[in-house]
């Protein structure tokens, strides 16, 4: 019996509830999620943008993030250069790139060694440059997101003002702060 009653007021109500109930579906399409834009972002960088529809910033990513890896193979093949040759003087040979000509190295073995830590350095600092870079893009695409879910009209505007004093013909540049209630 208490069944059936609980059964007969959800019926009852249950279409009432859903007819009385705000559905925009317009806006709700609108509304872009920030957290689906950083996950886009995350999963290949450069695709938040795209859902945020900013698509001029998507070759700053790819530029950027190839900036990041093309100094790291830089840094890696020099490394690599410096330490090959200073294994190979480590055996006793003469015939590296670093050598020279004569009896006397042009670049000595404690220089060799400088310039493997120099590069190591560079080289991993250009993993942390590139890492950052990513983060930065997942951040961006997130509050990117963020900010285009904000009403932006002509009631409050913050724009350039140019004056021309005539009297001793100089220009006057400031920020003009306009709030209509």
């Amino acid at each position: 019996m208490i069944r059936k009653d609980i059964l007969i007021i959800l019926i009852l109500f249950i279409p009432a509830q859903m007819i009385f109930s705000q559905n925009n579906k317009d806006e709700e399409k609108k509304i872009l999620g920030p957290a689906k834009a950083a996950f886009y972002s995350a999963v290949l960088p450069g695709l938040g943008q795209v859902y945020n529809k900013k698509y001029w910033k998507v070759p700053i990513v790819y530029g950027a993030l190839a900036t990041g890896v093309y100094y790291y193979n830089h840094n890696n093949d020099l490394y690599h250069k410096y330490r090959d040759a200073y294994k190979r003087r480590l055996a006793g040979f003469t015939d590296d790139e670093f050598y020279g000509e004569g009896s006397s190295p042009a670049i000595s073995n404690d220089a060799l060694i400088r310039a493997q830590k120099s590069l190591k350095r560079n080289k991993e600092l250009s993993i942390l440059v590139t890492i950052g870079i990513y983060a930065l893009n997942i951040i961006d695409a997130n509050v990117d997101a963020h900010l285009l879910q904000y009403n932006l009209d002509e009631n409050l505007t913050l724009s350039p003002k140019l004056n021309y004093n005539k009297i001793n013909s100089t220009s006057n540049v400031s920020l003009a702060l306009k709030l209509k209630l």
